[in-house]
């Protein structure tokens, strides 16, 4: 067997296949992922198809094992939401449901009618269709578009660069989670519906998000929010830090005027979705905002500084590249 000098081993007896190294780690991984969420979490249609996907793909060819291999830090995002199932984040630290509230009234409070209404409960009462729909049209945009953002930077070639914006993006979910824990909170629309007291394993709701589903037939939002993971996880809106992370890379990375335009519209869009519809307070938004802005500074101020990382990275992205893929084939 020829020794492969690019990434150290030896190269599969046959052309195509993954080194022994690569399929028993891919192997594991599937295993393990597949025990705990059958064992604490319970299986879903969705979690055996993913994964006869992922090891179709993984053993297929070069490429498709290359792609597989960079979609890790989103695929270590879902799972890691998916697994907060095991420890609900309201059994750690107690709910703030009336502090969010009164918080947000008194910084962002309107009055109307003699009253002092948050800027959701105002919306809730001033509503119209077009606003309906195009907050349905930015809330699907909040994962698919950084992602498809993301696989548009790497087939682009620059590998380095995809797995910049690929790591920022795991890494504001695991602050934004740490920080559900921290501090668990209520969403608007718990208040509307279930006032200040906090009923722990409350099923998710559409809120205003509803309407979109009305209008156009579909259940898309009732699907999504019947698998929420936890409903006590408003505090900071996630749903807010992905796309203006992705509109962050977008200049970082110099990407096309026609992506900061998009990623920009549809960032200004989700954040303004989130408090007409009733699923994010203002300060959840700017929680999810600040949440982005740490995870772009602990990653370019910080790890980005240290060599044995960016060797690491350079690595990783060597790996994952057209060239490399190409030359495994070889």
């Amino acid at each position: 067997m020829e020794k492969n000098k690019e990434h150290g081993g030896f190269r599969s007896l046959r052309p195509g296949l993954p080194r022994l190294q690569e399929a028993v780690a891919c192997l594991c991984a599937l295993a393990v992922w597949l025990a705990v969420t059958a064992l604490f979490i319970g299986f879903r249609p969705e979690h055996i198809f993913l994964a006869v996907l992922i090891g179709v793909l993984f053993f297929l060819a070069p490429a498709s094992r290359r792609l597989i291999v960079a979609l890790i830090p989103f695929a270590l995002f879902g799972i890691s939401y998916d697994w907060m199932n095991l420890l609900p984040n309201y059994e750690v630290n107690p709910v703030d449901v009336r502090g969010l509230y009164e918080t947000e009234r008194s910084l962002f409070g309107i009055s109307a009618d003699g009253a002092t209404l948050t800027p959701n409960e105002f919306f809730a009462l001033h509503t119209h269709p077009v606003m309906d729909f195009l907050a349905g049209v930015f809330y699907l945009c909040w994962v698919p578009l950084p992602i498809f953002y993301g696989l548009w930077v790497y087939f682009s070639g620059k590998s380095f660069d995809y797995l910049r914006f690929a790591l920022v993006f795991l890494l504001v979910n695991l602050i934004g989670f740490a920080g559900y824990y921290i501090h668990p909170a209520a969403p608007p629309w718990y208040v509307a519906l279930h006032g200040f007291e906090p009923v722990l394993g409350t099923p998710g709701d559409v809120a205003g998000l509803g309407r979109f589903d009305e209008m156009t037939g579909l259940t898309v939002f009732h699907g999504l929010y019947a698998r929420n993971a936890n409903v006590f996880a408003a505090m900071p809106s996630l749903h807010s830090a992905y796309t203006f992370v992705a509109f962050i890379y977008a200049f970082i990375i110099h990407s096309s005027r026609t992506w900061k335009c998009i990623l920009g519209v549809v960032t200004l869009g989700i954040w303004l979705t989130a408090v007409y519809t009733s699923h994010h307070y203002i300060l959840d938004v700017c929680g999810g905002i600040l949440c982005s802005l740490l995870a772009v500074f602990l990653f370019e101020g910080i790890l980005m500084r240290l060599p044995a990382f960016r060797r690491w990275l350079r690595r990783y992205a060597s790996y994952i590249s057209a060239a490399s893929c190409k030359g495994q084939a070889q």
